[in-house]
């Protein structure tokens, strides 16, 4: 399986080939998008009534920089989500639910514009 992230992280340079976005960007954005994560958590956590004990659950494969990273390779390269899988390790359908539950997130971050220069396809 290869990891994105850590070539990325090796080869900062060929961040912007990769996902649309400098190293920079990247990085800021990870943080910010995690950040808006754990608050989108905390409010759903807050409004459940529990008979059982939190914390409990299936833990999630693909850290969240992975999962961000998985959001932004299908928007600029637009692979299905089989190939994702495969790629990051996970199912497919797995891929398309982390692609849909960190979109909404990319986007309240993100300007309209980039997020469309990231959606670009034509790779330079």
């Amino acid at each position: 399986m290869s990891d994105i992230l850590n070539h990325i992280e090796d080869n900062p340079k060929q961040t912007q080939r990769l996902i649309g976005l400098e190293y920079e960007q990247l990085q800021q954005l990870i943080e910010n998008a995690e950040q808006l994560h754990h608050e989108k958590q905390a409010r759903l956590e807050s409004k459940k009534v529990r008979i059982i004990a939190g914390g409990g659950g299936r833990k999630s494969k693909l850290s969240v920089a992975k999962q961000i990273i998985l959001t932004l390779v299908y928007l600029r390269h637009m692979t299905t989500f089989q190939l994702l899988g495969i790629q990051f390790g996970v199912s497919e359908s797995t891929a398309n639910d982390i692609f849909n539950y960190w979109l909404p997130i990319l986007r309240e971050l993100l300007p309209s514009s980039l997020i469309e220069q990231v959606k670009k396809t034509n790779l330079t």
